[in-house]
């Protein structure tokens, strides 16, 4: 009788997650975000200074916008850190959501291959993303510490402060599950013909 490394069972109900077969593929999702990491790395002429060049070109402009022509208050926070305090963390959601939601389409020959657990990709595009978050949240300290000193210490953390953690995971959580239910969307849309028989 034959014997098999791996038995691939169907789920027992639609909400069943294998975690344990997750955690055995713990270093192909290591090898998803080094890829996705050293990818971006190579694919941008700048490389890496456009995690540092994009949240600052996009907090002058809504400096320019909501600041001076709108002329909307920030409630005697500077600008800069009010509009880049908010920035950082849409981008991450903003980009694991759209990464995510591309899923099948970005992997359609890798998944037609091989078997391993779908989850992997989404997962490890939500960590890939968190290299990018924390590059920015240290500029977004460099900036806060020259506001705190040149201000004398007015611009000061609160207690919800301590909620920050709390914050990203419910974003990276956010952004991991409506991805995936739009990736389930988008090749039916994309293409109809792609999963036609």
């Amino acid at each position: 009788m034959t014997q098999f490394d791996k038995h691939i069972k169907p789920t027992s109900s639609l909400f069943a997650l294998n975690l344990k077969e997750l955690w055995e593929y713990r270093d192909l999702i290591y090898m998803y975000v080094k890829r996705d990491i050293v990818t971006f790395y190579k694919q941008t002429i700048m490389g890496p200074l456009w995690f540092v060049i994009q949240p600052i070109l996009t907090t002058i402009m809504f400096m320019f916008v909501f600041g001076n022509l709108a002329g909307l208050s920030t409630d005697g926070i500077p600008q800069p850190l009010f509009y880049f305090s908010g920035i950082i963390l849409w981008n991450y959601f903003a980009d694991c959501l759209t990464k995510n939601s591309r899923i099948f389409l970005d992997n359609q020959n890798v998944f037609g291959k091989v078997y391993f657990p779908r989850l992997v990709v989404p997962i490890s595009i939500t960590i890939s993303n968190l290299v990018k978050f924390f590059i920015q949240f240290v500029i977004f300290i460099g900036i806060y510490l020259y506001y705190y000193f040149s201000t004398g210490g007015v611009v000061s953390p609160n207690i919800y402060l301590t909620l920050f953690p709390l914050l990203v995971i419910i974003a990276a959580g956010l952004s991991l599950g409506f991805g995936i239910i739009f990736s389930s969307l988008t090749p039916s849309f994309a293409n109809p013909f792609l999963f036609s028989t």
